[in-house]
């Protein structure tokens, strides 16, 4: 599992969200961005667990990935936040990063990874970067792949 295929394919699969027509388009990025263009996702941190089928057969890696929305209004940013971070309908992250699983028995994230799995949602709160603020949450995904 090469893990920047692996970067790159979770943001393809979350640009395929469809925001309320109020709204820009989602931006996302594999990477953390110098600068935002809200709303924007990106993935972050990442751990791998190596070796945990014999002979390098199966790696798995848990990344943070992060979406971060303006604070132009308060009510409406958070929920459009909160439209992303739902389990299921157009605008939710959870079902365009699942999408890219794949149907049975084919590769996920176009051939990046063997599976990938939405795990939670966590640190729904207000965010700092690069000295602007936004309200935003954490995703944290699961993708397992060959070691080799």
């Amino acid at each position: 599992m090469q893990i920047s295929a692996v970067r790159d394919a979770l943001a393809d699969a979350a640009r395929t969200v469809v925001l309320p027509t109020t709204r820009a388009k989602l931006t996302c990025t594999g990477y953390t961005p110098d600068a935002v263009s809200e709303p924007h996702f990106f993935v972050g941190e990442y751990d791998v667990d190596f070796d945990k089928a014999y002979g390098r057969g199966l790696d798995i890696a848990q990344f943070t990935c992060r979406v971060l929305v303006g604070l132009a209004d308060d009510q409406a940013t958070q929920r459009l936040l909160d439209a992303m971070l739902s389990g299921s309908g157009p605008a939710s992250l959870k079902q365009a990063l699942e999408t890219a699983r794949g149907a049975p028995g084919e590769y996920a994230l176009g051939g990046a990874a063997d599976d990938l799995h939405v795990m939670r949602i966590q640190g729904y709160r207000w965010y700092e970067h690069q000295a602007t603020s936004y309200v935003g949450a954490e995703l944290v995904v699961k993708v397992i792949g060959q070691g080799a």
